[in-house]
């Protein structure tokens, strides 16, 4: 039986190899999120210089949902750097990925919404439920968000 403090002789050479080639993945997701978020970036500009001509409500209506895109693959990225670093799975930039994408469509639905408020039949009763639903989902992420960082500022517990 092997003793837990001193490992197997192979398992420290496995470990190393797993270690570089988990490193290798995660640069490479790293690295696909970069070249995604550049590229939306670029897109969401050129659009908004084309889209001007159709009427500047609709313009940056397509530019803030390109550009919130653009901050949920930055988040992304930077969570795939703390796990990198940190060598865990860290929750947080999961949580705010999630605020994010969550007033994204808040932010949609609700321009969406405003062409129908007139009617206000049940199509604009079923978006703002969407959004009171989604404001819930906000408002749950940023709780544990909260819960995350403060068990975060905790003393470790002695084993």
């Amino acid at each position: 039986m092997s003793n837990p403090r001193n490992p197997e002789p192979l398992a420290k050479p496995f470990d190393r190899g797993f270690r570089i080639a988990e490193n290798g993945v995660y640069a490479v997701i790293g690295l696909l999120l970069l070249v995604a978020a550049v590229i939306a970036l670029g897109t969401v500009a050129y659009h908004l210089v084309q889209d001007l001509t159709r009427g500047t409500e609709e313009a940056l209506r397509a530019a803030l949902d390109g550009l919130l895109l653009v901050f949920i693959l930055l988040e992304l990225l930077a969570g795939v750097r703390a796990t990198m670093t940190e060598r865990q799975l860290v929750a947080e930039p999961f949580l705010i990925v999630g605020i994010i994408a969550a007033i994204k469509e808040i932010v949609v639905i609700t321009l969406e919404a405003k062409e129908t408020r007139g009617e206000g039949g049940p199509s604009f009763r079923d978006a703002m439920l969407e959004v009171g639903i989604l404001g819930g989902v906000v408002v749950l992420l940023a709780l544990a968000s909260f819960l995350v960082r403060r068990k975060e500022r905790e003393p470790e517990e002695a084993d």
